[in-house]
């Protein structure tokens, strides 16, 4: 009986590590150059964290279990909450600012889709104690760095920026009440994704107000912070935003971001800033999305300390980057430095050595200097190895670049050096061949 995989998860062949270390191995690259240091968690947290921070919906999004003790638990859908729990455990004695990173596994029950799975890789970064404008920016800054340095371009993808505190200000304005807020920030955001008729019936039944539903519907649809202004008048928030784009064209990302009043983030914990990052024809899901979260650690019984953050998944990413031919790995090309083979003798070695005692001591030698190598595994029925052909031929099949013989001409201490791609072949000295290699690993 063939057991499948589960629904939403995938495995990961040989192929498929590859890509993934690419994604996560720049993900951490570009973390640490931009000053972020990497931090980790427990997969699995009391499931009350979540519901603080997502709500009691959250319950029917997540893998949910009690343990022996009765204890409600979820395995972690995001890292967020646990960044808050470990960053309140110790907040006396951390330095400021915070700037972590973390690339956690995660798990949802969410109905696969394309570029959403159940469980999946996510790159956050977050910046704790910071109040300025200029955190949002180095949030933005090392997100955009990630994506430029795995060679993607204004060409390919937009930042989206928008504010929450300015969004709160212009319903005000109109006169949504205060308590429908969250609801409505939740209905907005679905504004890109639902017909207009749905999407238009679902504020009419929250706002259940003609006129405040054409004004929000008028201010969803201005196309930049002028058109907000001279609509709603000047906003605190404005001042806040404008600055942002001057930081980022500063930091030489001006051609990355635009302004799309339009990205609300439907959680309600964001508090300021908040950007999403999609392909540049928008045919896929938003690559990330992250922002300002000012209350986040004081929900979590810590004191109120500013911060703000982002996180990307790597299913949509590694969509995008296929379609663009940016994972072409070179390392899957790549086989093997080195492949060992031995002709089969009669008489020993001097001491009694056999090929295959030499061939296993050469092999951990030229290890020790970080190269990849291996020796056949395979053997004839009377325990010999096979032919020196064939043994040729699973070194080519392994994408070898030199085959190492070990044969009569190792009674004087010669190796016999075969350049796959080329054909030639040379005669080395054993310890000459070692100290050269030694010497070019320095």
């Amino acid at each position: 009986m063939k057991i499948p995989q589960v629904k939403g998860t995938r495995d990961f062949y040989p192929a498929e590590m590859a890509v993934r270390n690419r994604i996560v191995d720049g993900w951490k690259r570009v973390s640490q150059r931009n000053g972020f240091e990497e931090y980790d968690g427990p997969i699995f947290e009391r499931l009350e964290m979540y519901q603080i921070k997502s709500g009691d919906e959250i319950v029917d999004q997540l893998f949910s279990l009690k343990d022996r003790g009765g204890r409600n638990l979820a395995i972690r859908p995001e890292i967020t909450p646990t960044l808050a729990r470990m960053v309140n455990q110790r907040i006396n004695s951390l330095p400021r600012p915070i700037k972590w990173f973390s690339v956690p596994r995660l798990c949802r029950a969410e109905r696969p889709q394309k570029g959403r799975l159940r469980e999946f890789f996510q790159w956050n970064i977050d910046i704790i104690g910071v109040d300025d404008i200029r955190a949002d920016a180095d949030v933005i800054f090392t997100t955009v760095d990630y994506l430029r340095d795995i060679g993607l371009t204004a060409n390919d993808i937009v930042v989206k920026i928008s504010s929450r505190r300015m969004l709160a200000a212009v319903l005000k304005e109109i006169g949504v009440p205060q308590g429908s807020l969250d609801s409505l920030y939740a209905v907005l955001d679905k504004m890109n994704k639902l017909p207009d008729e749905t999407f238009e019936k679902m504020l009419d039944e929250l706002l259940r107000d003609s006129e405040m539903v054409s004004k929000v519907r008028t201010f969803m649809g201005l196309e930049n912070i002028q058109q907000i202004e001279g609509m709603f008048g000047r906003q605190e928030a404005f001042n806040e935003l404008v600055r942002l784009m001057e930081l980022l064209n500063s930091m030489g990302i001006g051609d990355y971001y635009r302004f799309d009043q339009g990205i609300v983030r439907g959680l309600a914990y964001y508090t300021g800033i908040v950007f999403e990052i999609y392909d540049k024809a928008s045919e896929l899901r938003a690559i990330c999305g992250g922002g300002r979260y000012d209350n986040l650690l004081k929900d979590f019984g810590g004191p109120a300390i500013s911060a703000t953050g982002m996180g990307m998944g790597d299913c949509v990413l590694e969509i995008l980057l296929k379609e663009k031919g940016l994972l072409d790995i070179p390392e899957l090309e790549k086989g093997l430095d080195y492949f060992i083979a031995r002709v089969p003798t009669v008489v020993p070695f001097e001491d009694h050595r056999t090929p295959l005692s030499v061939a296993v001591q050469l092999a951990a030698e030229i290890r020790k200097t970080d190269r990849r190598v291996d020796v056949s595994y395979r053997l004839t029925g009377s325990g010999e190895p096979p032919s020196l052909g064939r043994q040729l031929k699973e070194a080519a099949a392994r994408n070898t670049e030199k085959c190492i013989i070990i044969g009569d001409e190792f009674r004087e201490g010669k190796l016999v050096v075969k350049d796959m791609a080329s054909g030639e072949q040379d005669m080395v000295g054993y310890d000459v061949f070692l100290t050269d290699l030694a010497g070019e690993s320095e």
